[in-house]
């Protein structure tokens, strides 16, 4: 007797009759439904199994017994859907993220909602780009109370005419990509530990300390060093005098969030960047696909999802 996995319930059925096509015709015990040999795959249950359950095109081939091309022929049926929110009024948070160079995701999504309201596949982030989510947003009756965004040059003066809250993260994380996270002169373990309470004090604490720092420490700013080959003169700390003018020049919108507490709007992008950390786990499970292949899963994953 041979033995078959029954298409309904699941369990395994025996050979019942010879089919009039020649193939064999099976009859579960349990459900007591007939069925056809072969191969049956679900494309819904399918898609289900490559997006949600993690499972690759080659464990996929091996379980159904097909090619890996007749898998992938099924997933092409992956039509997401864009809905647009119901919630017109919004504070959002926009940002890129990349897979290697020339391929990234350019997100803007509801600050207070799991949903993703607009994104684009980008090679670059530019001002360009999110000038585009903007005007779609527009375009679509969105009413943007804030935006939190990351200090990208040029960008705030674009987005004037909305409360604009810099990601203090990301200020903080430009710091330290100046002073490094082991500075040795006593000015940049001073300043990187000021950088460091950005998120855990307010603005006029923050900029009381600052002022403080810049006042020990403007003569040493200030120092310049010769060049013997040109004899022209240069900052002799040019990385400490970057990271404090980088602090300066975005005050302006690094307290949105207390300036405006009525709004809510968060002080970081760290909602944005978990998003970006669960679209990045389920593809590392899928690397080495195409882009193409990773195009369409990424837009299936974020209609199911966000």
């Amino acid at each position: 007797k041979w033995q078959k996995i029954c298409f309904y319930c699941g369990s395994k059925s025996t050979i019942k009759n010879g089919h009039k096509s020649g193939k064999q015709l099976y009859k579960c015990k349990s459900c007591g439904k007939q069925f056809i040999g072969g191969v049956r795959i679900d494309n819904e249950r399918l898609k289900r199994e490559y997006i949600e359950g993690k499972q690759t095109l080659f464990q996929l081939s091996a379980r159904y017994s097909v090619d890996k091309s007749t898998i992938w022929r099924r997933l092409k049926s992956m039509r997401y859907v864009r809905v647009i929110s119901k919630h017109k009024d919004v504070v959002i948070n926009m940002d890129t993220t990349y897979w290697g160079r020339g391929f990234g995701l350019m997100v803007m999504k509801d600050a207070f909602r799991n949903k993703i309201l607009w994104y684009k596949f980008v090679r670059n982030e530019t001002i360009a780009d999110y000038l585009e989510g903007i005007t779609w947003l527009r375009d679509n009756n969105f009413k943007i109370h804030g935006i939190v965004c990351d200090g990208m040059r040029g960008l705030f003066y674009e987005l004037r005419q909305y409360r604009v809250q810099m990601c203090q993260f990301h200020q903080m994380m430009i710091v330290r990509r100046y002073l490094t996270l082991k500075p040795e002169l006593p000015a940049a373990i001073e300043l990187l530990e000021i950088s460091n309470m950005i998120a855990r004090t307010d603005k006029n604490s923050f900029i009381r300390m600052l002022d403080g720092w810049s006042d020990r420490w403007k003569d040493f700013l200030k120092e310049r060093s010769v060049d013997k080959k040109t004899g022209r003169t240069s900052y002799t700390h040019k990385r400490l005098r970057s990271a404090f003018l980088s602090l300066k020049r975005n005050m302006v919108w690094l307290w949105t969030c207390q300036d405006c507490p009525e709004l809510h709007i968060p002080n970081t992008n760290n909602a944005l960047e978990g998003v970006f950390t669960d679209i990045k786990t389920k593809l590392r499970i899928h690397s080495g696909i195409t882009k193409q292949r990773r195009i369409a899963l990424i837009q299936e994953y974020i209609a199911r999802h966000y």
